[in-house]
C-alpha cells in the first residue's frame, strides 16, 4: 500500500481497477484547512492523463508494472512477434498495443515490453535509435546556416523532419520519445 502523501514521480498504483502512474505531484499546505496532494496521474494502459487532488492519508495498493527486455523479430499482418532474450520464447503482440513511437523500431532491435498482471499493454523502444535515411531531397553545399528542415523517410518507413544537409543514405540518430532528429550517427 502507498499513501498519497508518499507520491513521487514514476510511482504506480491501483485506483478503482485502473493502473495509474504519478507524472507530477505537489504537496499543498494552505493557510487554512487541511493539507492535500495535487497530482497529475497517467493511466498506463489507456495513456490518458488526469489531474486530481488526494487527501495525503488516502491509501492505494501498489501496482507493479513489469518491464521485460525483448527483441523485436518480425510482423505477420497485425501481429508483431517478440522474443524473450532470457528464455528465447516468442510472444505475439497485437498492433493496437504498440504505440506511435514503434515506427522507429526495426527488426532485431531490443525493446521493453510493459505488462501488468501478465497482460501486455505497451512496448517501449529505446530512447535513441540510429536509422538510415532512405528517401529525401538532395542537400546542397551551404545548406547549414539556417534552421530550415525538409521531410525524410527512414528505413522503418517513419517520416520525420531533418536539416537540409542530410542526404539519402545518411545514418541519423532519432529521439523516439519526441520523434525528432538529433544528429548524424
Amino acid at each position: 500500500m502507498i499513501s498519497a502523501g508518499d507520491f513521487r514521480n514514476g510511482v504506480t498504483f491501483d485506483m478503482d481497477g485502473n493502473v495509474l502512474q504519478v507524472v507530477e505531484f505537489q504537496h499543498v499546505k494552505p493557510g487554512k484547512g487541511a493539507a492535500f496532494v495535487r497530482a497529475k496521474v497517467k493511466n498506463v494502459i489507456t495513456g490518458s492523463v488526469i489531474e486530481r487532488t488526494f487527501n495525503p492519508t488516502e491509501k492505494f495498493p501498489t501496482a507493479y508494472v513489469e518491464r521485460k527486455d525483448m527483441q523485436y523479430l518480425y510482423n505477420d499482418g497485425s501481429l508483431y512477434y517478440f522474443m524473450d532474450t532470457e528464455t528465447y520464447e516468442q510472444e505475439p503482440i497485437d498492433e493496437s498495443k504498440l504505440g506511435d513511437n514503434f515506427k522507429f523500431v526495426k527488426e532485431n532491435m531490443e525493446v521493453k515490453v510493459l505488462s501488468y498482471k501478465g497482460n501486455v499493454f505497451g512496448v517501449e523502444p529505446p530512447f535513441f535509435v540510429e536509422l538510415e535515411v532512405t528517401e529525401t531531397d538532395p542537400g546542397f553545399k551551404g545548406d547549414t546556416a539556417t534552421n530550415a528542415t525538409k521531410p525524410a523517410t527512414l528505413e522503418t518507413g517513419a517520416e520525420i523532419r531533418v536539416p537540409l544537409f542530410i542526404n539519402q543514405g545518411d545514418m541519423i540518430r532519432v529521439d523516439t520519445r519526441t520523434g525528432e532528429y538529433m544528429e548524424r550517427a
